[in-house]
């Protein structure tokens, strides 16, 4: 959805871009922004087209690899490893500068494809996401520091909603080429073809990254160690995030013990990385963060289920259950752009507020094409509003999270905003999956073409656990959404 190079030859830290004297007009896209702005948005732009892809392909993947029971680890455990990688990155980037851990985000990325490409088994698919998950979370991190120290403040919400917009295109064109790839050449291509594109975002946009946000937030004070508990922290995270999605697949008594290892791991681990009060949504920079998670996770959570909904209950095609999702991406751009408009900047907590009810509706809405009277782009129209939330919410908390935080605390808060994130995703899909697993809906691997979605792959009720407890977590956010301001 993230080399150590010294400065350039002007002795001034990148942070003082946000003196009206040394910032150029132009916008994001002015002389001195333009390489940088390129090419970072360029990096989004192939992390949004890997996502719709693999959204497309991964049912067809998964009947292959006969893996269906496994199909929400396959998108949770992107999101277990991401959530260590992203407390590293965020102390690998206050400390050394947030190149490093851009650069080797995105070559874990792309390893991580390469694996999942090749895979004979449906557990080898899945540690390929697992690598996929340490890439991404070392980017993601990384490119809110690039941010927070190349661009003055004003040009803030403009880059964001520019990472918003990136979206469009591959949310278009993503699902249409995955489907008549997967379709004609097979779904590994899907994953072995999209490496060989990140050699030209690495090419714009780390030499600009070398120049403007390089090295330590403060040159001048030294560098402090790594955090050690804060590492372990983030270790015990991500294996109690991972107990607890084996505990939901296994559905058995002795899955009792792992799931209670998780739980001792996960909450110790959440206390020490999270800020405090998150937990009972305090106002401000707590409620920022509680919310990011709430969103991100109550949606992706439902999403992951759309296209296999739509294949094995209304025999859809691959091309056509992932397009289904398409206006989604130029939707999610719509409501990030409205939420970088400076005079609605006074209303952004009632946008949040907004945006939240648009999201539950949309969840609340999709499954009602199981019922077959129901036309199926009832699920385009209701996610292209829900996607329009989304831009408004995520967005909102991003730009939130950078004017609640200090330069030297960028890093950290933006592992904060992403554990939340990613950990939102890994339990409510351990979750989901495990409802959906528990009503029956590993049989839809039996299905193999629309032809044969009959009844025995008909399992209408392992869709319905999915979606309308994820639309109850959305209203919830609508609540938090509500407390983002801190008290005056």
């Amino acid at each position: 959805m993230s080399a150590l190079e010294p400065r350039d030859d002007v002795d001034v830290p990148p942070l003082a871009v946000d003196d009206p004297a040394a910032v150029e007009s132009g916008g994001v896209l002015g002389r001195s922004y333009r390489a940088l702005s390129i090419g970072i948005v360029s990096v989004v732009f192939l992390i949004a087209f890997e996502a719709t892809a693999v959204g497309t392909a991964m049912p067809v993947a998964a009947r292959e690899l006969h893996g269906i029971p496994l199909y929400a680890f396959a998108f949770s455990a992107y999101f277990t490893t991401s959530l260590f990688a992203m407390v590293l990155s965020g102390q690998w980037a206050d400390r050394r500068g947030p190149l490093g851990p851009l650069a080797a985000g995105i070559s874990a990325f792309a390893a991580g494809l390469l694996l999942c490409g090749t895979a004979g088994s449906m557990w080898v698919f899945v540690a390929g996401r697992a690598v996929q998950g340490l890439g991404g979370g070392l980017v993601i991190v990384a490119l809110y520091v690039v941010i927070s120290r190349a661009y003055p403040k004003r040009l803030q919400p403009s880059i964001l909603a520019a990472f918003a917009a990136s979206w469009v295109i591959p949310s278009v064109v993503g699902p249409l080429a995955a489907g008549s790839v997967t379709e004609h050449l097979g779904w590994r291509w899907v994953f072995v073809g999209i490496p060989v594109l990140v050699v030209f975002p690495l090419a714009l946009a780390l030499p600009a990254i070398r120049r403007r946000a390089s090295g330590p937030a403060d040159p001048a004070a030294p560098v402090e160690p790594y955090d050690r508990r804060r590492i372990m922290l983030a270790l015990g995270i991500s294996l109690g995030a991972a107990l607890l999605q084996y505990a939901g697949q296994e559905l058995n008594w002795f899955a009792l013990l792992p799931a209670a290892v998780g739980v001792a791991l996960l909450v110790p681990a959440v206390r020490g990385l999270l800020p405090p009060g998150t937990g009972r949504a305090a106002r401000g920079l707590p409620s920022v963060v509680l919310l990011r998670g709430v969103a991100a996770g109550s949606f992706i959570a439902a999403e992951s289920f759309v296209p296999l909904m739509l294949v094995t209950q209304r025999g859809l095609s691959p091309t056509m259950a992932g397009f289904s999702l398409a206006a989604g991406g130029g939707t999610w751009a719509l409501g990030s752009y409205v939420q970088s408009r400076p005079r609605l900047e006074p209303y952004r907590e009632r946008l949040m507020v907004g945006g939240m009810v648009l999201v539950a509706a949309a969840i609340a809405a999709a499954p009602s094409v199981l019922i077959d009277s129901v036309p199926v782009w009832t699920v385009a129209v209701a996610w292209a509003f829900g996607c329009f939330g989304m831009g408004m919410v995520i967005a909102s908390t991003s730009v939130l999270l950078l004017k609640l935080s200090a330069p030297e605390e960028a890093g950290a808060n933006s592992a904060a905003l992403q554990i939340s994130d990613g950990l939102s995703n890994v339990l409510l899909l351990a979750g989901g999956g495990a409802a959906f697993a528990a009503l029956g809906g590993g049989a839809v691997g039996a299905v193999h073409g629309a032809a044969e979605a009959g009844a025995d792959g008909s399992h209408p009720g392992a869709f319905m656990v999915v979606f309308l407890p994820m639309a109850g977590v959305a209203l919830v956010g609508a609540w938090v959404a509500g407390r983002v301001r801190a008290n005056a």
